[in-house]
């Protein structure tokens, strides 16, 4: 079959439309990135933030980050927390990350977050958490209190992810 050129060119220079969706896709990733990384700064200046050494802005494309006021009460949540979690920002803040604990939660592992906030020091940990339907998942926390720069304490900032067997 013969085709001509317009068809020749046309058919060189298309895009399959999967492309397009997943082009879409990534935009509205790298547009729900670049608001958290905005909603944080906010933060960060709002409270005078030394935020030098957070990273926040390389680790928050990759890990959810959960930022709390010194009650533990949730004041951000990037983006990734719907899909780590099924819940939306909405709907986690003004709550405590004990809302994602139960049962199978470790105890200990527990324990040993609260001293380390109490002690005001960086922790790692791993902890069974749960979804919003019920399912659990390994959560890495890597968490870290905030410091406003005369020194005082501000808030506390949380990256995590799920670690997968």
């Amino acid at each position: 079959m013969k085709t001509n050129k317009f068809e020749e060119v046309s058919h060189r220079n298309s895009v399959p439309i999967m492309a397009w969706d997943f082009h879409c896709e990534h935009l509205k990733e790298l547009k729900a990135i670049l608001t958290d990384v905005k909603k944080v700064n906010k933060i960060s200046s709002q409270f005078i933030w030394d935020a030098k050494n957070l990273e926040i802005e390389e680790r928050i494309k990759n890990e959810v980050v959960l930022v709390t006021d010194l009650d533990l009460k949730i004041i951000f949540a990037s983006n990734g927390i719907r899909k780590m979690t099924g819940y939306k920002e909405e709907e986690v803040l003004g709550k405590t990350p004990k809302m994602f604990q139960g049962p199978a939660t470790s105890k200990v592992v527990l324990k040993e977050i609260k001293e380390a906030i109490q002690q005001r020091i960086p922790f790692e940990k791993t902890i069974e958490n749960y979804r919003k339907d019920g399912r659990t998942y390994k959560c890495k926390i890597n968490a870290r209190p905030v410091f406003n720069l005369k020194g005082q304490l501000s808030h506390f900032i949380a990256f995590e992810s799920e670690e997968l067997d």
